[in-house]
């Protein structure tokens, strides 16, 4: 009977360890994606920023303006208000939490920060994450 206990022991200790190694390893995939994108946006490359982003009509991105659905019409509306580096500055994220909710779906809260040399602004941003064909995107994402 104790090698029983024992043997469920392990397994459930295994199990935990591993559910724990993929929800770190999901984390650091999320920063390292917003790494990428602070790099492109601090290099002037508003696309490059757009990689982080679903590529989808179905993308939802609710700024000062309200909801914008599509990931072109995300894309336009970045270059619309960012035209120039001077514009866009240098951008800079902070985590707040990021909670793995699943092995494929993950919620962020965090701000950001742009400083240019006219003023800075920042502010706020919930993400939901969804891991598509292997990669962690943006699906949801409103920033104030």
């Amino acid at each position: 009977m104790s090698k029983l206990i024992l043997s469920f022991f392990v397994v459930v200790v295994s199990l935990s360890t591993q559910a724990q190694m993929t929800k770190t390893i999901a984390e650091e995939q999320i920063k390292l994606v917003m790494k990428f994108q602070e790099s492109a946006w601090n290099r002037g490359d508003i696309s490059g920023f757009m990689d982080g982003y679903w590529n989808s009509d179905s993308l939802l991105f609710i700024g000062s303006k309200g909801p914008t659905y599509g990931y072109s019409k995300t894309l336009t509306n970045y270059l619309k208000s960012y035209p120039t580096p001077e514009k866009m500055g240098q951008l800079t994220f902070g985590f707040v939490k990021i909670e793995i909710l699943s092995e494929n779906q993950a919620f962020v809260v965090g701000a950001w920060h742009l400083q240019r040399e006219e003023d800075d602004l920042g502010g706020h941003f919930t993400l939901l994450w969804r891991k598509l064909d292997g990669e962690w995107k943006i699906v949801i994402d409103h920033s104030s």
